[in-house]
């Protein structure tokens, strides 16, 4: 069976563009922050979009651990939110990045993605924010923004020789 039919069964709002944020400041949109920063922690990933929680509304969390930081232009970063987010590449390089996601558990698969990112939305306190990511950041933000607008890792994937069971790629010595 495939992914797409997969989340089609499972979880259809993976497949949909999600909406743009009307009010940022409003009540539900802080409570969704919250119990999306509580299902992040218990899950131990690093992003989390909306609709992966069955809320259409474009918005997500970005973290980058220590352990995952690529140096000085990629800095370790405490969970964040980023609303109504737009993302741009910051030139036109591209690395080969192994992805999981918490909306197909098990599997990871290798997935091209622009080394960095110009980013721009509002923060979870209403304020503008605006920068540009590089490393496991950027890579991290493209997934999240990826979920926004209907798309699922293994639709970027070029090499499906490239896909698997986590267990056993980590098993069978690929760097994921």
């Amino acid at each position: 069976m495939s992914v797409l039919a997969i989340a089609r069964m499972g979880h259809p709002i993976l497949l949909q563009k999600a909406a743009e944020v009307e009010d940022i400041n409003a009540p539900q949109i802080r409570d969704l922050l919250q119990n999306m920063r509580e299902t992040l922690a218990e899950s131990g990933g690093v992003g989390l979009a909306a609709p992966q929680v069955y809320a259409s509304l474009r918005l997500f969390l970005y973290s980058v651990p220590l352990a995952r930081s690529e140096g000085e232009d990629d800095p370790p970063r405490p969970v964040q939110a980023l609303i109504n987010p737009v993302l741009e590449p910051d030139g036109a390089e591209m690395v080969p990045r192994f992805e999981g996601c918490l909306s197909i558990p098990g599997l990871r698969g290798e997935v091209p993605r622009y080394r960095r990112v110009r980013y721009s939305g509002w923060n979870e306190h209403g304020e503008r924010v605006e920068g540009v990511a590089s490393g496991f950041c950027a890579n991290v933000m493209q997934h999240e923004m990826d979920h926004l607008d209907g798309i699922l890792y293994p639709m970027r994937m070029t090499d499906m020789a490239r896909f698997g069971f986590a267990a056993e790629i980590v098993r069978y010595g690929v760097k994921a």
